[in-house]
């Protein structure tokens, strides 16, 4: 554990860093800490020797470690205050009327993106753990159907499935009975695995016709959930760390990559704030950026997963504050309902 005063000095190197984009030097710091120059100094240099701070090769300043933002995240961090006119903005954007769950996640995106004016990127919620509220099927000719799946965040899909054989009339009402009787509320994991030999031996139609079934709606609702929504690429590229083709090219690789973004945003607590910085991201992609992530749940529903992907040199104080901020009021909004 860090004392007192190197507790301070790391803090205003961190905060100052986010602010500058400058090493910061220990008589920047004098006024702000009440000490000399030379003490700071002293723990500057100890500080470097612990591994919170790196000192660039081009610069008598420091700059924070990968190990210095962590520690101040975990330690020292502050959450920063949203400004009434931020708070209002939220305000007004959540306030929109959707038609289904999963837009509120597209709306929070956007919302955060131009208040922290980081890139945001968000993931569909995980399908596979919701149940299915409804679902109906209707003959579109003789081999054709369509399947129209309700679940209960509001997702609704439509699935054409086109068969080998023919498909009677009588074989789609019942169909339509069986699935609504015995499978209406069972999630999408239950319905892909252990019903299909229960609703071979239920239904005339042949398991061929159900597995096919069973494909087409894991399938379409599957492509749901690995929906991703980017906003504010553009912002990014504002940033001076961006100047440098290097970290510009591997940060349009790493949005690029679709499985591995996704793979991170799935990757944290539910209900938490997960920090990621640099090397914890395990992918040479990423080693120059920070990931915030945040699954978002109302009640118990899942509506996506939001991530903001930044340099290391992120405003964690911001980024926090307006992800709190925004879960705390779409849970308010949705237990007022």
């Amino acid at each position: 554990m860090l004392d007192d005063r190197k507790r301070k000095i790391l803090q205003a190197i961190v905060e100052e860093y986010i602010e500058s984009a400058e090493p910061v030097s220990s008589g920047s710091l004098v006024k702000a800490l009440n000490c000399s120059s030379a003490t700071i100094r002293n723990e500057m240099a100890e500080l470097e020797q612990e591994g919170y701070l790196d000192k660039p090769h081009t610069s008598a300043g420091r700059i924070p470690s990968q190990q210095g933002y962590r520690y101040y995240i975990d330690e020292l961090l502050t959450e920063d205050k949203l400004t009434l006119r931020e708070i209002t903005y939220i305000k007004e954007k959540l306030e929109t009327k959707v038609n289904e769950l999963e837009d509120l996640t597209k709306i929070a995106t956007t919302t955060i993106s131009e208040i922290t004016h980081y890139t945001t990127i968000a993931i569909g919620p995980k399908v596979e753990k919701h149940m299915i509220t409804e679902l109906k099927f209707v003959s579109l000719g003789t081999n054709v159907m369509m399947a129209i799946i309700v679940t209960e965040s509001g997702i609704i899909r439509e699935a054409i499935i086109k068969f080998d054989e023919e498909i009677t009339e009588e074989q789609v009402r019942n169909l339509n009975y069986i699935f609504a009787n015995k499978l209406v509320g069972k999630s999408i994991e239950e319905i892909d695995g252990s019903f299909e030999e229960y609703l071979g031996t239920e239904l005339k139609a042949g398991i061929k016709v159900i597995r096919k079934i069973i494909d087409e709606i894991n399938k379409v609702l599957k492509t749901t959930s690995n929906n991703i929504y980017l906003e504010g690429t553009n912002k990014s590229f504002d940033l001076p760390e961006f100047k440098k083709t290097e970290i510009a090219k591997d940060f349009m690789n790493a949005l690029d990559a679709k499985d591995l973004v996704a793979d991170v945003l799935n990757t944290g607590i539910a209900e938490d704030i997960n920090v990621y910085i640099g090397d914890e991201l395990e992918d040479e992609k990423l080693k120059n950026f920070s990931i915030v992530t945040f699954n978002h749940l109302l009640g118990d529903k899942d509506i996506g997963t939001i991530g903001i992907i930044g340099p290391k040199r992120m405003d964690y104080a911001k980024v926090i504050s307006v992800m709190k901020y925004i879960s705390k009021k779409l849970k308010d909004d949705f237990n007022d309902k």
